[in-house]
């Protein structure tokens, strides 16, 4: 029995485009001007530091901003580096510079399963408050009232089953009552290895070629949140 729902952002609700066309330059032309600006505050200068402890003691701010730069041209899911690019998103929605999208089919489903009750969580390699910052500010409105908790990577990495298990922990409920939504297998792989329910959204905007057979790695697999099918 699905009691509660646990759903991945980038290509499951949302376009992985937005992801890496709008946010993710965005972040990477602001950083130089958001570390002059604010590198001298406590809540960015942890972030900071630990990137140059990582990187050799490195002490040139200018260097550190070079190097997060770096991360985001490989999209590397680094704790840091997610944290300090939610900040400098945090700006470009309080002056509506963009607002995040979200596929309409996503919206509804979600929207439908809080109003019959179903608890909904997110677990994103995004932090928490970038997570916040996307729901508050996506095309279809303040979402944000929707969700009972949202997770990311200092839970664990999204490939790890043991993150899965540290999630329904915090949520309180049995590892099969839990149905995890993702667009990447390996994570959905995780999410099984735990015990939990799992569906992969193979959408067409984000995956041209389908994921069917093996590619599937036996996961159930829809091409939208309207194709779901909750356990009763």
């Amino acid at each position: 029995m699905t009691r509660a729902i646990l759903t991945d952002i980038e290509g499951t609700t949302s376009s992985i485009s937005f992801v890496k066309d709008v946010l993710f330059p965005y972040a990477r032309r602001a950083l130089p001007g958001f570390v002059a600006k604010r590198g001298r505050e406590p809540a960015v200068r942890k972030w900071l530091d630990l990137v140059a402890t990582e990187n050799g003691g490195m002490c040139d701010d200018a260097m550190i901003v070079e190097v997060l730069q770096g991360w985001i041209d490989q999209d590397r899911k680094h704790t840091a580096l997610k944290a300090l690019q939610g900040m400098i998103w945090a700006d470009g929605y309080r002056t509506v510079d963009f607002t995040a999208h979200i596929y309409e089919d996503a919206a509804t489903a979600l929207q439908a399963w809080k109003a019959a009750g179903l608890p909904l969580y997110v677990y994103s390699s995004g932090s928490v408050p970038a997570q916040r910052l996307f729901f508050g500010h996506s095309d279809a409105g303040d979402l944000t009232g929707l969700f009972s908790g949202w997770f990311d990577t200092e839970v664990g990495g999204k490939r790890e089953a043991d993150s899965y298990r540290h999630i329904v922990e915090a949520i309180g409920l049995e590892a099969s009552d839990v149905l995890f939504l993702s667009d990447v297998v390996e994570e959905l792989d995780a999410a099984r290895e735990a015990g939990l329910g799992t569906v992969l959204l193979d959408r067409r905007e984000d995956y041209p070629m389908p994921r069917l057979g093996e590619a599937a790695h036996g996961h159930t697999r829809v091409e939208s949140f309207a194709d779901i099918t909750l356990a009763a």
